[in-house]
């Protein structure tokens, strides 16, 4: 696997989890990532990416009258994603470097291609 592929299952959980919008959102970040802070694609950035656009959903869903439970959860959830992000973005951060044009291209292909 050369260093901007990801992994069949990456792929499929891409193409099945997330509605039009939310790709759009999950590439947009992708992109913005790799141009503008260096980070080099591949499965550390996929999930930064999937995190940052599960960030999104959750924050589509809250709703301040919901019950002291649910809100109790989005808090949760909100947490433990913060916690995937901040993980990921050392990671990322340890391997940032300037990225080639191919690179970037090449990544974001594989995730828009529908195969």
């Amino acid at each position: 696997m050369s260093y901007y592929e990801i992994s069949p299952h990456l792929k499929e959980q891409f193409l099945r989890e997330f509605t039009s919008s939310e790709r759009l959102y999950f590439l947009k970040k992708a992109k913005e990532a790799v141009f503008i802070n260096g980070y080099v694609p591949g499965e550390d950035l996929y999930q930064y990416c999937y995190f940052l656009t599960q960030m999104k959903r959750l924050e589509s869903l809250s709703d301040p009258l919901s019950s002291g439970l649910v809100r109790y959860l989005a808090v949760e959830c909100r947490k433990d994603i913060e916690d995937a992000l901040k993980m990921y973005k050392v990671r990322l951060e340890k391997n940032r470097r300037i990225v080639s044009f191919e690179e970037r291209e090449n990544f974001i292909r594989l995730l828009e291609s529908p195969s």
